[in-house]
C-alpha cells in the first residue's frame, strides 16, 4: 500500500511520500536533474539493477514527474527528462543535501564554509571534469544567460551580496563563518577585472539571491561583469554545489569554479577563507591551466 493510500491522505507530506518516499526514486531525480538522462547512463551512475531503474523510471512518468523523450527512431531511445513537477523538487534535493551535512555528516552548526578535509570539500573538488550545464539564470540585468562563456571562465558562488539600502543583512549573518565577504570578493574582481578581461575570461557571479537583489548590489558596487539568480537552484541541484540556510533562504556556500572553453570544470576553489585573495589565487591558476 502506497502512502497516499494511508488514512492520513489528506496530509501533504504522505501525499509526496507516495510519489518519491524511496531510497532509488530520489537518487533517480537527482542524477536526472545533474545531466544524466539515458538509462545506459543512470544505471552505472547509479550501480542499480535494470528491473528496479525500470519501475522507478516508469512510476516517475506516471506520475509526471519525468518525461520521456525520444531521441533516436531506429533502435527506439529514450531520454528522460524533469518536467515542471520534476524541477519543483530541487529544493527538496538541495534540502536534504544542506540537512545531511549538517546534521548526519556534521554536528549541526550553522556555517557557510567546511573543513578542508570533510565530505562535502572532497565532493566538491571532484567537481573537476563535469560539464556546466547550459542552464538558462536571470542575470541582475534581467537577461537569460548562461553561466558560463564561450572562452575561459571563472564563476564564483557567494551566499549574499547586499546594497546598503533597503537590503539588510539577513539576521546573525554576521555570526556565520564564512558568509561575510561577498562585498570584498565581488569588488576584489572588479577591481582586477581587466586583468581577467585581458585574458579572455569571463568573470560571473552566482547567488540564490532574486535578479532585483543582485542588481542593486550590482549597481552599487559598479561591477562590470553579470551577476546570476539561481533563486530556482536549477544549476546547484545539478551541479550539488554546497548550501546552508539563513534569514529563510537557501544560499550557496563560498567556491570558485574555473571552467574551460569546452564548458568543463579544470579546477575548483573550496573553501574559500580568503574572499579577496581567492581572486588572484584564481588568476593564477587561471594563468597555469591556460
Amino acid at each position: 500500500m502506497k502512502y497516499r493510500e494511508l488514512a492520513d491522505a489528506d496530509c501533504a507530506i504522505a501525499q509526496a511520500l507516495g510519489v518519491v518516499g524511496d531510497w532509488w526514486t530520489l537518487l533517480v531525480v537527482r542524477d536526472i536533474a545533474g545531466g544524466l538522462t539515458r538509462f545506459d547512463a543512470l544505471q552505472q551512475e547509479l550501480d542499480i539493477s535494470r528491473k528496479t531503474l525500470t519501475e522507478r523510471l516508469k512510476a516517475l512518468v506516471a506520475d509526471g514527474v519525468v518525461e520521456k523523450v525520444h531521441y533516436s527512431e531506429r533502435p527506439p531511445r529514450y531520454e528522460y527528462r524533469l518536467t515542471d513537477t520534476g524541477r519543483g523538487l530541487l529544493p527538496v534535493l538541495v534540502a536534504l543535501q544542506d540537512w545531511g551535512t549538517r546534521f548526519v555528516a556534521g554536528d549541526g552548526s550553522l556555517t557557510a564554509t567546511s573543513s578542508p578535509t570533510s565530505a562535502e570539500a572532497r565532493r566538491v573538488r571532484a567537481l573537476v571534469g563535469t560539464r556546466v550545464p547550459a542552464t538558462l539564470l536571470i542575470s541582475d540585468t534581467g537577461e537569460p544567460m548562461t553561466p558560463t562563456g564561450q572562452g575561459w571562465s571563472v564563476l564564483y558562488a557567494f551566499p549574499g551580496a547586499f546594497a546598503p539600502r533597503g537590503n539588510p543583512l539577513p539576521p546573525g549573518w554576521g555570526d556565520i563563518p564564512g558568509a561575510p565577504g561577498c562585498t570584498l570578493e565581488s569588488t576584489t574582481y572588479r577591481d582586477r577585472f581587466a586583468e581577467f578581461d585581458g585574458r579572455g575570461v569571463t568573470v560571473r557571479g552566482v547567488s540564490t539571491q532574486r535578479p532585483d537583489q543582485l542588481r542593486a548590489f550590482s549597481e552599487h558596487a559598479a561591477l562590470p561583469f553579470a551577476l546570476l539568480s539561481d533563486s530556482d537552484l536549477a544549476l546547484t541541484a545539478a551541479l550539488r554545489l554546497p548550501t546552508f540556510r539563513a534569514g529563510g533562504v537557501d544560499r550557496l556556500k563560498r567556491l570558485t569554479l574555473l571552467v574551460d572553453p569546452g564548458q568543463v570544470i579544470r579546477a575548483v576553489q573550496f573553501p574559500v577563507t580568503d574572499p579577496a585573495g581567492s581572486v588572484g589565487e584564481a588568476l593564477a591558476h587561471l594563468d597555469e591551466l591556460a
